[in-house]
């Protein structure tokens, strides 16, 4: 049976997952159902997935790679403390102040995707209130002199459904400033 759109992993984060290394340990951010989840527990890697809600399948949460667990991101301490990622992946979800958990959160080498929706989107459809939509070049300058960009694109996109977004794939450099090269060569989708 057929995915629909929404439960089908995003083409922004299928087009970078070559940057993640198998078994490398991925933090799915406000997972939802897991279609990113499973999409990199599928790649070989050990997935710690987080939402206030979790609607993952009995199947995938059984999976001894994958790490399911019920927090509410925007109450309290960031939930995650001291824990370190191998990449990170955030889609279709914004609460700022946890900005500087997910650079701190990732591993020098870390990879990191996000992408969510921009300002412009009330003309399309929810999410409509501005707190919940970034303003122009937001994921660039939030992530941008701390990370590698290697691909960032900020506007109107058609599908699975006519959104405005923004979505950044940057890399994190090792202690030592560098960057492995085959981290961000890119590989065609």
């Amino acid at each position: 049976m057929p995915l629909h759109a929404e439960e089908r992993p995003s083409e922004w984060i299928r087009r970078f997952a070559p940057l993640v290394q198998a078994r490398a340990r991925l933090l799915d951010l406000a997972c939802g159902a897991g279609r990113h989840t499973r999409l990199f527990a599928d790649r070989g890697c050990r997935v710690v997935a987080i939402d206030r809600e979790p609607r993952i399948d009995d199947d995938l949460m059984s999976r001894p790679e994958v790490d399911v667990r019920r927090v509410d991101l925007e109450q309290g301490a960031w939930p995650l403390g001291g824990e370190r990622f191998d990449a990170v992946v955030v889609t279709n979800y914004l609460h700022r102040p946890n900005f500087p958990h997910l650079l701190a959160a990732l591993a020098p080498g870390g990879v990191l995707l996000y992408e969510t929706f921009a300002l412009g989107n009330a003309a399309f459809g929810k999410p409509t209130n501005p707190a919940f939509l970034l303003a122009p070049r937001e994921l660039l300058d939030a992530f941008g002199t701390e990370l590698r960009v290697v691909a960032f694109e900020d506007g109107y996109d058609a599908a699975p459904r006519p959104a405005m977004v923004q979505r950044i794939a940057a890399v994190k450099p090792a202690a030592d400033g560098t960057l492995e090269p085959t981290r961000v060569a890119l590989q065609p989708s």
